[in-house]
């Protein structure tokens, strides 16, 4: 006789909508703390944004990319991610809940432990940190690249920033699975992500071909931003790419998080707790 869920879909979404609220509460429980945290890293991230645009600035173009065309390239980065650590900082902080042992509660529950993981935490800091910036280069770009922003244009960017965040979410995903089996992998989480993300600040037509097939098919940071700007900006550069890559974004985030969360399911059936507790 097949096992009846425990949960149906709305009973989930209720469940989420609870813990969404008492990871909100204990976030502005310290709001001081907490906007400090989101002004560092607002300013963090601006600083690395004035630097390029300081670059940017003393050319006309780079290999035909002018610095708007450089900076709405970049916005997607800093929205999908800030997408990301919203609704998936379970995912990007799954490492530590191995280490600390916040892992063994989990399993003790009666719902779906990627369920948990996933809506365990936001990082409301860290999302409204990165939003403006991206929300901030959005607005100084997206109307004087010529972009025509019709119905099928914002559904498309909307699609693709929810792609942006799942493909992130699953690299992390990925490097934290290994915590199953070393405990600690914040090395390596930090090597496949952040190495890669400042890669992608740039136009992979800017490196040579064996950095692009790695941001397209190893760690693919190429369909978080660079083929989706194409698909605005229509740069005769494309002519060296399928045009099909345009529209794979939510493929490759599919593929991405199905294959991750069949790994991370190999990972918890060898996992032994660390001993740690909570």
């Amino acid at each position: 006789m097949e096992k009846k869920p425990l949960y149906n879909i709305f009973e989930l979404l209720i469940l989420m909508t609870k813990y969404i609220k008492l990871s909100l509460k204990s976030i502005l429980e310290y709001k001081f703390d907490r906007t400090f945290i989101t002004i560092a890293i607002f300013c963090r991230e601006m600083i690395s944004v004035v630097v390029m645009y300081l670059i940017l600035a003393r050319f006309v173009h780079i290999k035909g990319w002018e610095y708007d065309e450089m900076f709405f390239l970049y916005s997607f980065l800093f929205l999908s991610y800030s997408i990301f650590v919203l609704f998936f900082a379970g995912m990007r902080d799954f490492a530590s809940m191995i280490y600390s042992g916040e892992f063994d509660r989990y399993l003790t529950r009666p719902l779906g432990l990627m369920f948990q993981i996933i809506v365990s935490r936001i990082d409301l800091s860290a999302g409204l940190g990165h939003g403006i910036v991206g929300i901030i280069l959005f607005t100084k770009t997206a109307f004087s690249v010529g972009i025509i922003w019709s119905p099928k244009n914002i559904i498309y960017y909307i699609v693709i920033l929810i792609s942006g965040a799942i493909i992130q979410a699953s690299i992390f995903m990925f490097a934290s699975c290994f915590s199953f089996w070393t405990i600690k992998t914040e090395n390596l989480r930090n090597m496949l992500f952040f190495n890669a993300r400042r890669f992608s600040g740039y136009p992979i037509s800017f490196y040579p071909g064996i950095i692009q097939k790695l941001l397209m098919f190893v760690i693919p940071f190429a369909f978080v931003n660079y083929f989706p700007s194409q698909f605005f900006l229509n740069k005769a550069e494309m002519n060296s790419f399928w045009s099909g890559y345009l529209y794979l974004s939510p493929a490759v985030a599919a593929i991405m998080f199905v294959l991750v969360y069949a790994f991370w399911k190999q990972g918890v059936k060898r996992y032994s707790s660390t001993g740690t507790s909570m």
